[in-house]
């Protein structure tokens, strides 16, 4: 996969993007990001990528060419034959869940954008994203964050990127479900005991206290999950 991410705040995202799983997935040649600078496609000699915004009102908009012109330029540097799914991170967009995670993971080649300011030329929205995405119901400075965290949740999903590949088969919202509860050592810490079953080598019966503390914790927690299910 390719994930190309177009911001004005490229230093922010890089120390995420050079850690952890996300820098080991493109050093085993997984995944491959590219972030750009979008000044760098502004025609303004100062470098400007927003204006006013059209009858007034408070804040500045970005503007739609040097976003248009970015996309355009990265479209034309890869493959032909890849499809570009192109992102724009707002809050308008689709709540990101495990499910649009999936979906975006499927893509071999991804553009994001991030806005930022009051808003985004709604050209931009209607005329060039394939889709638009929101990590919840709250703002933020810009789409600069909600990048990161779709990049994180999509890239962790490409084969051979974790190193156990049935850990992804077992982690919240797999089946609608939130993860059933994990221990490790010591099994008595401070008086606070393992539950017996999963001392007791049976994996029949460990996988079904498994399944049912899942469904037990799922109810409490988040019960909207097993509705739609």
């Amino acid at each position: 996969m390719r994930i190309d991410i177009i911001t004005i705040f490229p230093k922010m995202l890089e120390p995420v993007l050079n850690e952890s799983i996300i820098k080991r997935a493109q050093q085993k040649g997984k995944v491959k990001i590219y972030i750009h600078d979008l000044r760098d496609y502004s025609l303004d000699k100062h470098r400007k990528v927003d204006d006013r915004p059209f009858g007034g009102g408070s804040g500045m908009v970005m503007n739609a060419e040097p976003i248009f012109k970015a996309v355009e330029k990265i479209k034309a540097q890869g493959r032909k034959s890849t499809r570009t799914k192109v992102v724009l991170l707002c809050p308008q967009g689709e709540m990101l869940n495990q499910k649009v995670a999936k979906r975006l993971a499927k893509n071999k080649h991804l553009i994001l954008i991030c806005g930022h300011y009051e808003g985004i030329d709604e050209r931009v929205r209607e005329y060039l994203a394939d889709e638009q995405v929101s990590i919840g119901d709250y703002v933020l400075t810009g789409g600069e964050l909600p990048a990161m965290v779709l990049v994180d949740a999509v890239v962790r999903l490409l084969p051979g990127v974790l190193g156990d590949k049935n850990s992804l088969n077992f982690e919240s919202f797999e089946g609608n479900l939130l993860e059933y509860p994990q221990y490790t050592r010591p099994a008595d810490f401070r008086g606070f005991k393992v539950p017996a079953v999963l001392l007791s080598g049976d994996h029949n019966k460990i996988e079904v206290w498994r399944k049912k503390e899942a469904v037990k914790k799922t109810k409490q927690k988040r019960p909207d999950l097993l509705k739609s299910g």
